[in-house]
């Protein structure tokens, strides 16, 4: 994989450079939040590794203006941060996934490649539930004629409850789809995306289409 690591500590930018490196990734590092804006929109990255607290553009709105320009890369956000107010805002800006300083690199792999393997899933059909619209193939999501913008893991967490519209579907199910076969992190993450996507597909439209199910999952429905 061909990986963008945008971190501003040297010393963990160069374990994780030789690290990766090691994996047979190629790496390329920037310390500067606008340096790592422009690579990003100039290169082509299977993944970008993006840390928080950075000079010049800090990790969330550098995401956020990725995410504005179209971009999909999946974004796995670094931070020394670990309330859920943080945690919350980089995935609103459109981060994929992420990790809490200090972390394993034994896991940040993993992340790495999950990601990487979610983004590169084939796609099947078009899905219809009532108006909501999800196309896997384009990665997009209608309602009606109306486009709406999800980062890549909004996306796939949709698409998971799309493909079993109407049947309940646990948050280990989703964990496990859109992260990783093997996840046994917080799955209260799954709950974080599910409130984004209900700002997104729902509340906008006045419609309550991800129903949760008390103590059991949430159900996707064609409500109206």
């Amino acid at each position: 994989m061909r990986l963008l690591l945008v971190e501003d500590d040297v010393r963990l930018a160069g374990l994780l450079c030789r690290g990766l490196g090691d994996e047979g990734h190629g790496v390329d590092w920037v310390a500067d939040g606008s340096e790592g804006l422009r690579h990003a929109m100039d290169h082509p990255y299977d993944v970008i590794i993006l840390d928080v607290m950075l000079p010049g553009l800090n990790g969330f709105a550098l995401c956020a203006r990725l995410r504005a320009a179209g971009s999909t890369t999946p974004v796995l956000m670094l931070t020394a941060k670990d309330g859920e107010y943080d945690i919350a805002e980089g995935l609103r800006t459109g981060a994929d996934d992420y990790l809490t300083k200090p972390f394993s690199f034994v896991v940040l792999t993993a992340r790495i490649e999950a990601l990487h393997r979610r983004a590169a899933r084939p796609a099947t059909a078009v899905l219809e539930i009532g108006d909501l619209t999800v196309e896997p193939v384009t990665m997009r999501c209608k309602r009606g004629q109306v486009d709406i913008e999800l980062t890549a893991k909004e996306f796939a967490v949709l698409a998971c409850l799309a493909e079993r519209a109407g049947e309940v579907v646990t948050k280990s199910d989703i964990a496990h789809r859109v992260w990783d076969e093997h996840y046994d992190g917080d799955l209260n993450i799954v709950e974080v995306y599910v409130s984004a996507l209900r700002r997104k597909i729902d509340t906008p439209f006045s419609r309550r289409s991800i129903r949760t199910v008390r103590g059991a999952g949430y159900r996707l429905t064609p409500d109206a």
